[in-house]
C-alpha cells in the first residue's frame, strides 16, 4: 500500500474539510463586517447632521447702550453699530476682499489692513483691491427692547432703524 503523505492523489476524496472550514470562515467574517457596518450605520443615524454655527438673527444691546452720533464696534459678530440722528444702521467689519476685518476711523470711513482697502463711511469700496461694499445688515427691535441685526438679509445705504 502507499503513503498517502508521499502521494497526495491517494487520499480519499470525500474529506473537503479544510474546504468547508475555509468557506465558514469567510461567511462568519462577511456576517460578522456586515452587522458591524449596520451597527455602524445606526450609530451614526442617532447624530443629528447640524452645522453648528452662529445664529444669522442676534440681539446687540439695548438702543440706550449706544451713545448718540456713535460707531461701536460688536467684535464677537465682526460688525459696526452705527446710532446717528437719522437712526440705527449695521455694517460687517468683515472686508469683502478676503475677509480680514476692516478698522474703522470716524469721519474717514473703513480701512483693512491686510491688503489696503479702504471704504466710505457708508461702506462703499473707496480704493481697492476689494471689488465690493461692505455689507449693511438688516436691524429690528424687539418686544424686550433690544436691538436685533440679521446678517442673512442685507440692507439698502438707505435703511435707518428709529428706535
Amino acid at each position: 500500500m502507499t503513503d498517502p503523505a508521499r502521494h497526495p492523489s491517494a487520499t480519499p476524496r470525500g474529506t473537503g474539510a479544510g474546504r468547508r472550514r475555509f468557506v465558514a470562515a469567510v461567511g462568519t467574517t462577511g456576517l460578522v463586517a456586515g452587522a458591524l457596518g449596520l451597527l455602524g450605520a445606526l450609530a451614526r443615524s442617532v447624530v443629528p447632521d447640524v452645522l453648528y454655527e452662529a445664529p444669522r438673527r442676534f440681539p446687540v444691546g439695548r438702543p440706550g447702550d449706544f451713545p448718540p452720533d456713535s460707531v461701536t464696534l460688536v467684535s464677537e459678530r465682526r460688525l459696526f453699530v452705527f446710532n446717528t440722528p437719522e437712526g440705527f444702521y449695521a455694517i460687517s467689519a468683515v472686508c469683502s476682499h478676503l475677509g480680514c476685518n476692516v478698522n474703522h476711523e470716524v469721519g474717514k470711513g473703513f480701512a483693512c489692513p491686510c491688503h489696503g482697502s479702504t471704504f466710505e463711511e457708508d461702506g462703499r469700496v473707496r480704493k481697492g483691491p476689494a471689488a465690493w461694499p461692505l455689507p449693511r445688515f438688516s436691524m429690528s427691535l424687539s418686544r424686550r427692547g433690544e436691538l436685533i441685526v440679521d446678517t442673512s438679509r442685507t440692507v439698502g445705504p438707505d435703511f435707518r432703524l428709529k428706535a
